[in-house]
């Protein structure tokens, strides 16, 4: 496959383009698939999609093929597209190799079965009216990147991943509770098991929620509301296009002392060795203890903000540029467990999952809560239903009084739950 890959910018040398690079992801899959409480599909895909991008006089042309390569042909289409484009100052990573192996623990597709089987029936021991559904999947994926300056950077990596979803009818009542887990070790799904488990008794009975402003203590899977935003916002391209709040306020404190944010590509299970432009990822300190440190930036934006790159350009798809993402966004734990965040809470509620998008780089939001619960003097009481919240992310980082003591993977954040004082709460 590298010779392959090779003779794309061999081709492109000899159309006299001297600035070229290939990028290829290949993937294959196995998910298994469970509805009704019982197994419905199995699915196995496999794919190959390789990207070429040249510069003809400076002028940028990106082609791209899935499955098998038709060499001279993607060398024509980058070539006529880039008569297209207007020039622009070439990005290249410098020569070097890396070879990484980040595969896990192989799964078979036996064994995925089983384990949705035993999540299912151990489930329904407890609650047997409960219709589960269930995703899991063993994944390998190669990525490979070559350049015509003697880069050439791959690695393979490998992992399992399961998510489980249990829906309660209980006559007009619906209730739906959705989690699981990616690792590149043996998989568990018991400590989730016991997470629905107590989800489901916290809502055995439906509770009035409290009006006005009021402490909510945020999941980790409900706190990605906040971290998603504070994302787009050290991103360098919302810098770049003075979009970002936090532009010019460097070395300022932001948020809640309390507050500190890194990214760890190093970190698994989503470690990544280096970014989709060649360039090695590294460990970055975001945010410090409430004060802004850096932003994160691919080779572009790094120049045009005359900052130095951090490794940070990734592709959204094949035919997309690179453009700034985060690999691993770290947010440091506090020292409260669960129950002692819960003692905290007087009256207020905890919110578990959301419906609804994400704020927007502004960092206004109002979002339903799917899931949450009323708490009134450190105790859990029951459900609340058609209850919203609403807010302003940046206010709400400000307004931090306690983190949780144990950090969970939501996707690529790694967060723990979080105590936020005055969150506006609507029933």
């Amino acid at each position: 496959m590298n010779e392959e890959l090779e003779s794309l910018l061999y081709l492109a040398s000899r159309r006299g383009i001297s600035h070229a690079e290939v990028y290829q992801i290949t993937s294959q899959s196995q998910p298994i698939f469970f509805e009704g409480n019982r197994l419905k599909q199995l699915e196995s895909s496999q794919s190959v999609g390789t990207a070429l991008r040249l510069w003809q006089d400076s002028c940028p042309g990106l082609a791209v093929a899935y499955g098998k390569i038709e060499p001279e042909l993607l060398v024509e289409k980058a070539i006529a597209l880039s008569q297209l484009n207007e020039p622009e100052i070439i990005e290249l990573a410098p020569p070097r190799q890396a070879i990484h192996d980040l595969t896990g623990v192989t799964v078979s597709v036996a064994d995925l079965i089983e384990l949705g089987n035993q999540a299912i029936t151990k489930l329904r021991e407890e609650y047997p009216d409960l219709v589960c559904s269930a995703e899991l999947e063993f994944e390998q994926e190669t990525t490979t990147l070559i350049n015509s300056q003697g880069l050439h950077c791959h690695y393979k990596e490998s992992g399992s991943s399961y998510s489980l979803g249990v829906e309660l009818v209980r006559g007009e009542d619906f209730l739906g509770i959705y989690d699981g887990e990616y690792s590149k070790q043996k998989l568990d799904v018991d400590p989730v098991i016991e997470q629905i488990i107590q989800r489901l008794d916290w809502a055995k009975r439906n509770v009035a929620p409290p009006q006005g402003k009021v402490p909510v203590l945020l999941t980790a899977s409900a706190a990605t509301v906040l971290w998603s935003t504070v994302a787009s916002a050290l991103n360098g391209l919302s810098v770049q296009e003075k979009s970002s709040p936090w532009s010019s306020r460097q070395q300022e404190l932001v948020v809640s002392e309390l507050i500190s944010l890194s990214q760890q590509p190093n970190l698994p299970p989503y470690d990544c060795p280096f970014d989709d432009e060649g360039m090695s990822t590294q460990k970055l300190t975001l945010i410090d203890r409430g004060v802004l440190n850096q932003f994160y930036c691919d080779r572009t934006i790094a120049r045009e903000l005359n900052l130095k790159p951090t490794g940070n350009g990734f592709r959204p798809d094949l035919d997309s540029y690179p453009s700034p993402s985060l690999v691993n966004l770290i947010v440091a734990p506090g020292n409260s467990s669960f129950a002692e965040l819960l003692a905290k809470l007087d009256n207020g509620i905890i919110v578990d999952q959301m419906l609804g998008g994400d704020a927007d780089i502004s960092g206004d939001f109002s979002v339903n809560v799917d899931l949450g619960y009323r708490v009134k003097h450190g105790k859990i009481i029951g459900r609340v239903k058609d209850t919203a919240i609403a807010g302003n992310v940046y206010q709400i980082l400000n307004q931090v009084v306690a983190l949780g003591s144990d950090l969970i993977w939501n996707d690529s954040c790694y967060t723990p739950a979080l105590i936020v004082e005055g969150i506006s709460v609507v029933g």
